[in-house]
């Protein structure tokens, strides 16, 4: 049976009608050349060439067999290059998730820029899913990769999980514009207590409701929440109306809606950890291609 290198130096010698001229491209010498040719064609069963000591022209049947060969060739290349691509990450499925917050994150649409026009042939799967399913799909199988809310306690903990920092973000105080605090440049946890509050429900946000926790016993004072809401960007609203204030991501102050200040929280532990999570035993190099990107996006936003 032929092969490529074979189907190569007869294309050469088909476009040059010369074995000497072939020889010099192929950078070989001819007679090995023309036994590869003699070769190919007893493989066929076909005369390719006809030679003379002054010519040498395509046999119908070469005329033919060129058109297939340059096919051939051109499917070889190709599948080359889909592999090549394919072990560097840059084609493939990705299927990531993202809690509702970090979509305000910066680090998120720089990543996906980055990440789609360096391996464009990477179909990838976008869902929002809260960080304690998201732990759970990742372990599953279900999703490949996380951009979660951490807490510093947790990470690590899951021994089948990677899971890699990539800020930490400040947390600020939503509360009405004409708040007594809302043109104050921060402000201390102290200064809340008495305050009704709006919260996700800890079932739902648990980093995020401990954080606030965690703030207002330092200030030793338990919050007074009156309302709850299931996204965190539904706090706003709550906030707007009057209904009380709101501990969120410094990354929600993106949402500008009318009526909402932000004011940051004067404590080291005011912070919230972004971070990516993976299995562990998951080689796959589109998810390496991935995490690569968002390491340069990390750098590139200036983070962590």
């Amino acid at each position: 049976m032929f092969d490529l290198r074979q189907l190569r130096y007869f294309v050469e010698v088909a476009d040059t009608l010369s074995f000497t001229q072939a020889a010099q491209r192929l950078h070989i010498s001819q007679p090995p050349l023309s036994q590869q040719i003699l070769s190919l064609e007893a493989d066929l069963g076909v005369r390719l060439f006809d030679r003379t000591k002054r010519r040498v022209a395509l046999t119908e049947p070469g005329r033919i067999f060129l058109i297939e060969a340059r096919a051939i060739l051109s499917r070889a290349d190709a599948a080359r290059t889909i592999v090549s691509e394919a072990a560097a990450g840059f084609t493939g499925h990705l299927r990531l998730a993202y809690s509702v917050s970090v979509s305000f994150h910066p680090a998120l649409p720089e990543t996906l820029l980055r990440f789609t026009q360096a391996a464009p042939g990477v179909s990838v799967q976008l869902g929002e899913m809260y960080t304690g399913p998201q732990y759970d799909a990742l372990l599953s199988g279900q999703i490949d990769v996380g951009l979660l809310r951490a807490e510093p306690s947790g990470i690590g903990n899951a021994r089948q999980l990677n899971v890699e920092v990539i800020d930490r973000e400040p947390l600020v105080v939503a509360m009405p514009a004409g708040h007594r605090l809302a043109q104050r440049p921060s402000l201390r946890m102290s200064e809340l207590a008495g305050e009704r509050f709006v919260a996700q429900p800890r079932s739902l946000a648990a980093t995020l409701y401990d954080r606030l926790m965690l703030l207002t016993s330092k200030a030793r004072f338990r919050p007074n929440i009156r309302q709850e809401a299931q996204q965190v960007t539904s706090l706003l609203p709550l906030v707007a109306a009057g209904l009380g204030l709101a501990l969120v991501p410094g990354s929600l102050r993106a949402v500008h809606l009318a009526g909402v200040a932000f004011v940051p929280v004067d404590d080291p532990d005011a912070n919230l950890l972004l971070a990516v999570a993976s299995r562990v035993d998951n080689t796959s190099p589109v998810l390496e291609s991935f995490l690569r990107t968002v390491r340069e996006s990390r750098a590139s936003l200036g983070l962590c």
